[in-house]
């Protein structure tokens, strides 16, 4: 049978999930930081070169972490159900889908994960996700572990939120700060009030309709008042970011102390 959905089921549980977003598409990474103790970790393919093929490394290095091991959330390049099928087949369990507007694309971003009368999944029974054909209660059971969280990331689809949260099947709702920020207008500026004010009235939104809210925030403290406000799903740090900041600082601290100052005398050179 499928292997259970720690992560789906701590969110059914409205258990708090802080998570790790990672935009490095490179197994060595991804099993480097699987072991770090985040409950999820978000592998990007939507704003990264990676494809199907990297993802199938990076899942294989995410599950290899035993000691402190983390769920893996797969963000697929589209809400497009070729895609879906190729990341569920190879063993993603829990998918991110962009860019969900209305009901209408909440409810084909389910149907992309269902095999037929439920749904319009495709049937491989010899994939990964099916241990290549052994797991023979698979596609039966398939659904009862796959999670389905659809991100919302304009101010046209808060507009419709309830009416995309309500969709049976799906298990959260994201809310996109870079893209919704840049829908209202200030682009970038996930702190501005008003965009503040419409994530914190999304995340209630979001919870009256029984579902789990997310989002992806750097700023700790406001992660922390979003985690307060009944956010389940938070990833809290960008593994780019840290690697940008943690050496952009360092050298700045050695170039900030300046050059050693030249020697009086250069010592004579050797002469063999």
């Amino acid at each position: 049978m499928p292997s259970r959905n720690t992560f789906k089921h701590a969110l059914a549980a409205k258990i708090p999930q802080i998570g790790l977003w990672s935009t490095l598409p490179d197994p060595y990474v991804s099993e480097l930081l699987a072991g770090a103790g985040f409950d999820w970790m978000l592998l990007d393919a939507e704003h990264t070169p990676g494809d199907p093929t990297t993802m199938l490394r990076q899942l294989q290095a995410v599950q290899a972490e035993r000691e402190r091991p983390t769920s893996a959330v797969v963000r697929p390049p589209w809400n497009d159900p070729v895609l879906i099928k190729q990341y569920l087949d190879i063993g993603a369990q829990t998918l991110l889908l962009p860019f969900v507007q209305n009901r209408a694309e909440a409810e084909a971003a389910v149907a992309a994960t269902r095999y037929p009368p439920n749904g319009i999944r495709g049937m491989g029974g010899t994939v990964r996700a099916t241990r290549f054909g052994r797991d023979t209660k698979y596609v039966a059971e398939a659904s009862s572990e796959i999670c389905v969280l659809v991100q919302v990331e304009t101010v046209e689809a808060l507009e419709h939120l309830e009416d995309i949260a309500n969709v049976d099947g799906v298990d959260g709702v994201f809310i996109g700060p870079g893209d919704l920020s840049a829908s209202m207008g200030v682009a970038g500026q996930v702190n501005h009030p008003t965009v503040r004010a419409a994530i914190d009235r999304a995340i209630a939104r979001i919870l009256a309709c029984g579902k789990a809210p997310g989002i992806l925030m750097n700023d700790e403290p406001r992660a922390q008042e979003l985690l307060d406000l009944g956010a389940l799903f938070v990833a809290v740090a960008n593994d780019q970011l840290l690697l940008r900041k943690s050496a952009d600082d360092i050298a700045a601290r050695f170039k900030q102390r300046g050059a050693p100052a030249a020697p009086a005398s250069a010592p004579a050179p050797a002469t063999y």
